[in-house]
């Protein structure tokens, strides 16, 4: 059956609304700890029952509150963020060296920051232990497209078949993770050339900054490891338009190829359910700013813009350059 539009918002969007249905919401919560960080009195994300169940955690770094349904990281009150990371970074290693979570075993070597209330920089934690926490998670997203007499076109990449995370699905023209100190027009023009040996001098003549997009995703076994893990994530958005003659290719071994898609087909391998979730949503978001989508054409464009734009639940950081 063909996915609706709004069916991609919800695959992706898809950690339930409090608004929505409130005792509901509630109950679902019963299956998380919340973590917190001593000296804050903020939920940093959401950490699974079962994670919380296998994880080893020291008595001298965490306190595991089950009554409460709370995981805290005991630092004194003079702690400073690379204090906080250290013990945070031994703990994953107790971890990965027992094989709790076959998350982990994806080590990606780079660091994620966990922000607090104001967006004080608090912690950073390996990016592939940042599931297993629930915390959230920032990204760039870049659309490369054509226009010519034909209309729009866009360059649309197939995930490799030996990916851990969404394998051979379709994705954005450019995307990825932003690591610690990190701003997004950095890190969009950085993966650019990593993912699709674009040009850095192309790319920051031309990219515009059109947004950001956000959402709280639950992991199904696309993702990789283990499910039902916590991904809130911001996604600051570009668009590129490209010249013909500028052709993406990969760089690396995250990409099979690029292929030229027009609007219809990139609206058919959505229905298909094609498209990586987070990836199906940049596009909407294309098309409703460059009105493809439309209130005239789209029966659910109200709930779609709405959940293209989620709240955050927990504390999240301005990255103005400062």
């Amino acid at each position: 059956m063909a996915k609706s539009n709004l069916d991609l918002i919800r695959e992706c969007d898809n950690f339930p609304y409090y608004e929505d249905n409130r005792v509901a919401y509630t109950e679902n919560l019963k299956k998380y700890h919340a973590f917190r960080v001593s000296g804050y009195d903020v939920t940093l994300g959401y950490i699974l029952n079962t994670v919380v169940e296998k994880f080893p955690w020291s008595k001298e770094i965490w306190e595991v509150d089950s009554a409460a349904q709370t995981v805290t990281l005991l630092t004194s009150a003079d702690a400073d963020p690379a204090h906080r990371s250290e013990l945070v970074a031994q703990s994953i290693a107790e971890a990965v060296k027992a094989d709790c979570f076959e998350v982990l075993r994806g080590w990606r070597n780079e660091k994620y920051p966990v922000y607090g209330p104001g967006g004080e920089y608090l912690l950073e934690m390996e990016r592939s232990a940042t599931p297993l926490f629930g915390i959230v998670s920032y990204g760039a997203h870049m659309t490369g497209y054509v226009e010519d007499a034909t209309g729009l076109r866009f360059w649309i990449p197939r995930r490799a078949k030996n990916k851990q995370t969404y394998p051979s699905m379709l994705d954005n023209t450019v995307a990825g993770g932003m690591c610690t100190g990190e701003k997004p027009f950095e890190c969009i023009v950085r993966e650019a050339m990593e993912e699709a040996s674009l040009p850095e001098s192309v790319v920051r003549a031309s990219i515009v900054p059109v947004g950001c997009v956000t959402y709280t995703h639950v992991r199904d076994p696309r993702a990789g490891g283990e499910i039902g893990l916590l991904h809130p994530e911001v996604e600051y958005v570009y668009d590129l338009k490209l010249d013909p003659s500028v052709i993406p290719k990969p760089c690396d071994n995250e990409v099979e190829e690029f292929n030229l898609l027009s609007v219809d087909e990139v609206k058919e391998a959505m229905a298909r359910g094609e498209f990586k979730p987070n990836c199906a949503i940049i596009i909407l978001d294309f098309f409703i700013r460059h009105g493809i989508l439309t209130a005239e054409n789209e029966p659910d464009y109200l709930d779609i813009m709405a959940r293209l734009h989620r709240r955050m639940e927990h504390p999240t950081a301005s990255h103005c350059m400062k």
